[in-house]
Parts: structure tokens; C-alpha cells; sequence
């Protein structure tokens, strides 16, 4: 299992008129827990794009438990289960400076060879990289 952790801080503009982030940035904050992810791993979407492999998300789930609001540092776990095959999936936990749980998610994303725009495996390089952590 590979996990990691990344910040972010919650800036005016993600708050809704209620001063809580609206519930439609949580997606973005996961983009940003899986591609720190990635990158402390030593990927990136870039590489992988570069390489002719994009990552499409196709399921999205989220569970909103706590509001954030505004100048929250939020803390975005982001965890690895399985060694990826044609997809990857992510689960996040979010917590406030507080360091409680305030949303949970998971994203799974299909490996897709920009060339065919078909389903492949993952690169054998990102293999390589997460397989350590199983």
C-alpha cells in the first residue's frame, strides 16, 4: 500500500456564499492529493503524457462530513491499494488543522494510450516505481 500526504490552503474564491467550500472543489483537491502522490513517487502525469499513456478519471465518489471554510489548512492523504493494472485507484481522506476527518473519496482513473486512444496496461516505469510499496 503506497500512501501520501500533501497541504493545501482553502482560498476565498473556493468558498460558497454560506463561507464553506463548495463541494465542487473537493475534485480538485484530490487532483492535487494524486498527483503529489505521483510525483513523491517519482511520476507525473506529464511523463506518463510525454510517453504517449494519459490517465482519464471515469468514477468519481466523494462523502462530505465537515465543512471546510476559508483559510483552512486541509491535509489530503492520498492511498494506493493495489498495484495498478489497466486503472488506478485513489482514496483520499481530508482533514482540517484540527485534524479532523472532513471529507472522503475515492477517484479511479483507466490507463489510455494517447496513440489508440484505447485501454492499455500501465507503464512498466510506474510499476517499477509504486511496486516497492506492495
Amino acid at each position: 500500500m503506497y500512501i501520501s500526504e500533501t497541504t493545501v490552503r482553502v482560498r476565498y474564491a473556493e468558498t460558497d456564499k454560506m463561507g464553506y467550500v463548495y463541494y465542487g472543489n473537493y475534485a480538485q483537491y484530490y487532483e492535487v492529493g494524486r498527483v503529489e502522490a505521483l510525483r513523491a513517487l517519482g511520476s507525473s502525469y506529464k511523463d506518463m503524457e510525454d510517453n504517449g499513456v494519459m490517465l482519464p478519471v471515469f468514477l468519481c465518489d466523494m462523502k462530505y462530513i465537515k465543512p471546510a471554510v476559508y483559510d483552512d489548512l486541509l491535509i489530503i492523504k492520498t492511498t494506493i491499494r493495489q498495484i495498478p493494472t489497466v486503472k488506478i485507484i485513489f482514496e483520499y481522506e481530508i482533514y482540517n488543522q484540527k485534524n479532523e476527518l472532513i471529507n472522503t473519496g475515492s477517484t479511479s482513473l483507466v490507463f489510455i494510450d494517447m496513440a489508440t486512444n484505447k485501454i492499455c496496461d500501465a507503464p512498466s516505469s510506474f510499476i517499477d516505481k509504486i511496486k516497492k510499496y506492495f
